[in-house]
């Protein structure tokens, strides 16, 4: 009679250990927590899925550590993000295309700022970025002020460049029209389109290094300084 209690104890335990483990987080389509809203708890490796692809603004991460990427199957630019609300997504708005629940700690995840990415890796892009604001400044003469933002026609920054100081309704006559496949913005807030006069599917982008665009890949024709 003993043997079935302990294993209905040792089941309901389990039970609880996973339900403590289990991470679930809300995605909501404008900032500040509005609109429309998907819960994920198991993770997904396709957003579509669940008709929320690219349309998440803010998040609230109820339990657990969870990892967040531009692209589906965990691919492209991705960050962690630990238990808290984020009413402003930054690098990730409209843009969160996979989600899945990592092990606390077994990715070195440090996060002192509380904007959702690893303070060292940070710290990494800011030197990297310094140098190549440094080498743009070189190939300008070390005379005018660098501009403040940069597109590559490969991943990883790599192949031709193109650097912009401000609205630009067409890449055409840069010669760069949907051939960027990675960027740098130095300073400021930009809004890449994928249509000329910024028009069709358009994206934010703050400052920082991008090794991929995802789903604007190849696909930018216009650009414009916003904030």
């Amino acid at each position: 009679m003993k043997r079935p209690t302990i294993l209905a104890l040792a089941a309901a335990l389990l039970g609880q250990v996973a339900a403590a483990s289990a991470g679930e987080i809300t995605l909501f389509a404008h900032d500040n927590f509005r609109g429309e809203e998907v819960t994920v708890r198991d993770g997904t490796r396709n957003l579509r899925d669940a008709g929320f692809n690219d349309r998440a603004s803010s998040m609230i991460v109820h339990s657990g550590v969870w990892e967040i990427c531009a692209d589906k199957d965990f691919g492209g630019y991705c960050a962690v993000f630990e238990r808290g609300e984020y009413p402003n997504l930054r690098n990730f708005n409209n843009s969160i295309s996979s989600a899945r629940q990592v092990e606390r700690g077994n990715h070195g995840f440090r996060d002192r700022d509380h904007d959702g990415r690893d303070d060292r890796q940070e710290r990494r892009e800011m030197r990297d970025m310094r140098e190549m604001r440094e080498e743009q400044r070189e190939r300008r003469g070390g005379f005018d002020r660098p501009d403040p933002i940069e597109l590559f026609e490969h991943a990883r920054f790599e192949g031709r460049r193109a650097s912009f100081q401000g609205e630009t309704r067409s890449m055409r006559g840069a010669d760069f029209n949907d051939r960027a496949s990675s960027m740098v913005i130095f300073e400021g807030q930009w809004q890449l389109c994928e249509h000329d006069n910024f028009g069709g599917r358009c994206q934010v982008y703050g400052p920082g290094r991008y090794d991929n665009l995802g789903n604007m890949n190849d696909q930018v024709s216009s650009l414009r300084r916003i904030r």
